[in-house]
């Protein structure tokens, strides 16, 4: 049980509110409605099987950094609960679950698996060349709602793709908040990212940015799709909710970057699916 939950901790499960709720998303708004069990199986497991290999192939590949670093000392690859080996193995198995839970879907998602992984590949190595890592990160939680749509509907309207990328740069706009942290370490070791080039005031400016174009994204989702009145109250919930992350943090104290203010950033995704739900059932009622 011990090795099970250092597998765990070192895929951040409990991370998967970020991008999962945007999958169902995209899966509801498709079917316009509730999805099939079959559907809604596979999407999971694919969400999983991708997600596993993504997370457990970024920690092998930042492990000597990880290793340096004072915040991730407890990492279960850095502490070595899981091996290096074991990583390999569970990324191999992970892989194998997302094709075949590909292979269940629209035969679209077959053809297109391999747009899904490339950025979740490329974004491990993305600091030690670029400062524009938070946005191949972004590029790859994008690929949740519109994979989720394609296995439902086999098809990509704009709205979908207005959908991927809004959520594109809301993880984009998180993640440069989060690597304000790193500032000093990362110059240190010859890392890029956006606090590194533009400095953590512009970089909180930047994210600012994102997370304003994001919101205006999943509302002109819900114009395109003509969804029910009651999902621009999710979106509304979502705005404030980023506008208070905002309020709470400046470049001069970073000190709310938290692991509760990490986590508080998946309300976005979840207040979106639940008002998306509403919007596509009320009609009903």
């Amino acid at each position: 049980m011990s090795k099970l939950k250092a597998h765990l901790d070192n895929i951040a499960l409990s991370h998967s509110i970020f991008a999962l709720p945007f999958a169902y998303m995209g899966a509801f708004l498709a079917a316009d409605g509730l999805p099939s069990g079959h559907d809604l199986l596979w999407i999971t497991l694919a969400m999983v099987g991708a997600r596993s290999a993504a997370l457990a192939l970024n920690n092998f590949i930042d492990l000597k950094y990880d290793r340096l670093h004072p915040r991730f000392t407890k990492r279960p690859m850095v502490t070595g609960e899981v091996k290096p080996w074991e990583a390999i193995a569970l990324i191999i198995v992970s892989l194998l679950l997302f094709l075949l839970a590909t292979a269940q879907l629209d035969p679209l998602c077959l053809k297109l698996w391999p747009l899904a992984l490339v950025p979740l590949v490329i974004y491990p190595y993305m600091k030690r060349f670029s400062w524009t890592c938070h946005l191949v990160l972004g590029l790859a939680l994008s690929v949740a709602p519109v994979g989720a749509w394609i296995a439902v509907k086999g098809n990509m309207p704009p709205a979908v793709i207005i959908l991927g990328l809004s959520v594109g740069v809301w993880i984009a706009g998180f993640d440069v908040i989060y690597g304000c942290q790193d500032v000093s370490f990362d110059k240190t070791h010859g890392l890029n990212s956006i606090p590194v080039r533009f400095g953590v005031k512009g970089a909180l400016r930047l994210s600012g940015v994102m997370h304003g174009l994001s919101i205006v994204g999943f509302t002109l989702v819900g114009a395109l799709l003509k969804l029910h009145v009651v999902y621009y109250a999710g979106v509304a919930l979502a705005a404030t909710v980023l506008i208070y992350q905002h309020l709470i943090i400046s470049p001069a104290d970073l000190g709310q970057v938290t692991q509760r203010y990490f986590m508080r950033n998946g309300l976005v995704g979840i207040l979106l699916f639940i008002f998306t739900v509403i919007a596509l059932v009320l009609p009903f009622c």
